[in-house]
């Protein structure tokens, strides 16, 4: 096969990152049922929240604190316990310094497509906490380079592109993410690998958009090596 690069996505591609995201909400949620809101309540307060404290403050576990932190404040009121305040310091602070949990067949993948294509991480979030992961990974010796952005829309992809001179029609992102990796990446002129994560988070789901790339849909990363 003719060499190609590969733009690939870090968090619920390489390694489980909303795992740990869900597993603090499902625990604030039980935490907050004394309050009298319904779990499906609470949750969309907490998606409304974190919506706007992306837009202000952009991802990552600061930001995701201050979002369960503010849903708490709005729902407690008068009620809100300082137990609760340091119980949120502490399972943001706990996410914070879990180390990555790479996904199987990773590691081997990625040896199989450095030896045959050019890598590029290529990610989103807050550059302190993104860059700490992947060099806890231990899989950035795979990358010819590491990307990490604010957002991942068209115009980041057009950017990551003129940087690395990267021919279009032989460059394809790979992710788990439709509103990220899949829609922005097509809509770039890119082709894309869609491997869909049961637990993608849900201010990253999106229907699926056409584009000028091809799109390809895969069960499993390790799946990659019987295309690539």
């Amino acid at each position: 096969m003719k060499r190609q690069t590969l733009l690939v996505d870090a968090d619920d591609t390489l390694w489980e990152n909303n795992l740990f995201f869900e597993q603090a909400i499902a625990e604030f949620i039980a935490r907050t049922e004394r309050l009298g809101y319904s779990a499906a309540y609470v949750r969309r307060i907490l998606n409304e929240i974190e919506k706007r404290n992306i837009r202000q403050h952009g991802y990552g576990v600061g930001s995701f604190r201050r979002s369960l932190e503010e849903t708490y404040r709005r729902l407690a009121g008068e009620l809100a316990h300082g137990d609760e305040w340091a119980w949120i310091r502490a399972r943001a602070r706990e996410i914070e310094h879990t180390p990555p949990r790479i996904l199987a067949g990773v590691p081997e993948t990625l040896a199989f497509l450095a030896r045959r294509h050019r890598l590029i991480l290529f990610t989103k979030g807050e550059p302190a906490e993104q860059g700490a992961k992947i060099e806890r990974s231990g899989l950035i010796s795979y990358f010819e380079a590491v990307e990490i952005t604010a957002e991942k829309d068209a115009a980041s992809y057009e950017r990551v592109v003129s940087r690395h001179k990267i021919v279009k029609r032989n460059a394809w992102m790979v992710g788990n993410s439709p509103k990220s990796d899949v829609n922005p990446a097509l809509e770039a002129g890119l082709n894309v690998v869609f491997i869909p994560h049961r637990l993608t988070w849900e201010l990253e789901h999106a229907e699926l958009l056409g584009g000028a790339g091809r799109l390809l849909l895969l069960i499993s990363f390790g799946e990659l090596r019987q295309h690539f």
